[in-house]
Formats: C-alpha cells, structure tokens, sequence
C-alpha cells in the first residue's frame, strides 16, 4: 500500500494518478553502465584467463566492486522512480516524492488557484514534465519529470470544476 493510499480521507477515492517519468532512469542507468561494463570485462579476463599468472584475483576483485557500484546506481535510480506517487482524488490532489527525504504536497481541490506546466522539447516528445500547483496563500510547490503532466493538470481542472461548477479552473 503506497502513502496516497495510507492518506485517503473517508469518502474519498483516487480518480487519476501518474508517476515519475522513465527519463529518471538515464542518468542512473548510463553510471550502471559507465561502472558495469567494465566490470563484467574485468570480471571475463579475471575468471576466464588462460594465463595462470597472479592478477587473475585482483582483476576479478575490481571487475565484481564495479559492477557492485553499477548495479547499486541502477537500484538507486528505480527507488527514486517508484518512490513518486501523484494523484488526484475526488477531495484532494496529493503529491509525495522522495524515499529517504520526502517531499509532500496535499491541497484540497478548492484551495487550488493555479496548476502551470512547464514541457521542454524533450518533454513534449516523450511525454514528461514538471508541474507547479499554487495553492491559496502562495504555496507553489514544483514536481519534475512527471509523466503525462498535461492530462494530471487537465483532470485536476476537471475535478475542480466538479466541486465548484460556479467557479474557473486554474
């Protein structure tokens, strides 16, 4: 059970939801292979030499802490993916990034004055950007790299004019 499903209020259930986009992954995913591959190299010549001379272990010993380090940058990149969870539900938009610091962001859909989004190139073609929702009182809390931002922020209108038909979405 994730945390937008441990904060749900009584009578209220989530209507949309995306996550971080895959993009996250290239920068995690290029050191796992920076360290990786040469690891596995390392690993190869250190196992399957036919030279019986004496770097046989250390060569082995390196290639295994390289592909450590490139397997423990890729894991890191996948927890900081699945640890964001964005939602909107029929009372509230709730947003939460970050395993070991996070992030949280909970408004009522009423208290909502104003959802921006910001899409590079990049961002337009593959789908991914940033959101900024401003809440009454100033809050404006930025949330990047989110999959379909476009849609979140359309179906956070779309629930606002719900509960308030007098009222213009942000």
């Amino acid at each position: 059970m994730g945390y937008v499903e441990q904060n749900l209020i009584s009578g209220e259930q989530v209507v949309h939801r995306t996550r971080l986009h895959w993009v996250v992954l290239i920068p995690p995913t290029l050191i796992a292979a920076l360290f990786g591959i040469p690891g596995l190299i390392a690993i190869y010549f250190g196992v399957f030499s036919t030279n019986q001379d004496v770097s046989k272990g250390p060569a082995s010993a390196v290639g295994l802490g390289l592909l450590f380090i490139g397997v423990m940058a890729f894991a890191g990149g996948m927890l900081h993916r699945s640890s964001g969870e964005f939602a909107i539900t029929n009372k509230r938009v709730i947003l939460k990034s970050g395993l070991f610091h996070r992030r949280t962001l909970e408004l009522f859909l009423n208290k909502i004055e104003s959802v921006s989004v910001d899409q590079g190139l990049m961002g337009r073609i593959l789908g991914y950007g940033s959101i900024d929702v401003r809440g009454t009182g100033g809050t404006m809390e930025p949330f990047d790299k989110i999959t379909g931002p476009l849609e979140f922020r359309k179906q956070m209108q779309e629930y606002i004019s719900r509960i308030s038909p007098t009222a213009t979405p942000p």
